[in-house]
């Protein structure tokens, strides 16, 4: 009986570990609001510049605004409204990318939302692709959708122009446009990237940028979830879906992968990338 008792005693202790494990995943990595302002409906299109709310020092050039495109980036110099995504380094325009891709929120999805917000008592402002479509997603067979949301933190705590960003996602069922060579799915073609550049010499991009299949985790392209599928995947953090970045004295730091992988170690690709491959400045409008 008193080994009955212990056995019991353990697997209900490993239940309720695992009904906690799976309760943190379910949570999901995207924080709440950041959603004072709307980016309408659009395909294409930017915002003019936006205050960030506090200066930052990314590679040398201090900026208080930054320029929001609704294909799942932000730039520092100006408006982008390319919509294949190409290697951020060739870019010549600073950029950090959650997901640089061609989003299309005029049929389906949620617009864009941006904001301010806070962080661990940290000011910080956010941007937010929640539920966005691909182009030019409008039939009813064409369900994939992708959350993901870009948040920068000040850090002038520390120094001036001290910050840090990250990347959450909750999910992604799409990597590319129709118009970037994807299936009516979104599924293939020239797929997304995720990193930043400061657009001269130095840029990070997630391994599984511009790889068919990687970045997906659900919905209905074959093959997922991919083996670097962004909400399943760490960086620098304990919660799922979620990588976080630092930036000191004006360089961002791409932190080691996670100790613990889930479920494949995630890398960093290095800095170099020089050869422009999938720009695209014109599509058939629907």
């Amino acid at each position: 009986m008193t080994w009955v008792r212990r056995h019991l005693a353990r697997s209900a202790a490993v239940a309720l570990f695992l009904l906690a494990a799976a309760s943190a995943a379910d949570a999901g990595a995207i924080l709440p609001g950041f959603n004072a302002s709307t980016l309408p409906v659009n395909d294409d299109e930017s915002t003019g510049p936006v205050g960030i709310g506090f200066d930052i020092n990314f590679f040398g050039a201090m900026y208080s605004d930054l320029y929001i495109n609704n294909n799942g980036n932000v730039t520092f110099t100006g408006p982008m409204w390319t919509y294949t995504p190409f290697p951020l380094l060739t870019t010549a325009t600073p950029i950090i990318a959650p997901f640089f891709a061609d989003v299309d929120t005029r049929f389906a999805g949620d617009a864009v939302t941006y904001g301010p917000g806070t962080v661990n008592g940290h000011d910080a402002f956010g941007v937010n692709w929640i539920r966005v479509n691909y182009y030019s997603a409008y039939s009813p067979e064409q369900t994939n959708r992708n959350a993901f949301q870009f948040v920068m933190i000040d850090r002038s705590d520390r120094e001036a122009g001290d910050f840090d960003f990250w990347f959450n996602y909750d999910y992604i069922q799409w990597e590319a446009g129709e118009a970037s060579g994807s299936t009516r799915q979104g599924c293939g073609g020239t797929s997304a990237r995720a990193g930043w550049s400061n657009g001269s010499n130095a840029s990070f991009e997630l391994l599984g940028s511009a790889v068919n299949g990687a970045f997906i985790d659900s919905g209905n392209c074959p093959g997922v979830p991919g083996v670097n599928a962004l909400a399943l995947n760490r960086l620098n953090s304990t919660t799922l879906g979620r990588y976080e970045f630092t930036v000191r004295n004006g360089v961002a730091e791409p932190a080691a992968p996670p100790a613990v992988p889930e479920p494949a170690t995630l890398l960093l690709l290095g800095t170099g990338l020089v050869a422009a491959a999938g720009r695209a400045w014109r599509k058939p409008r629907r």
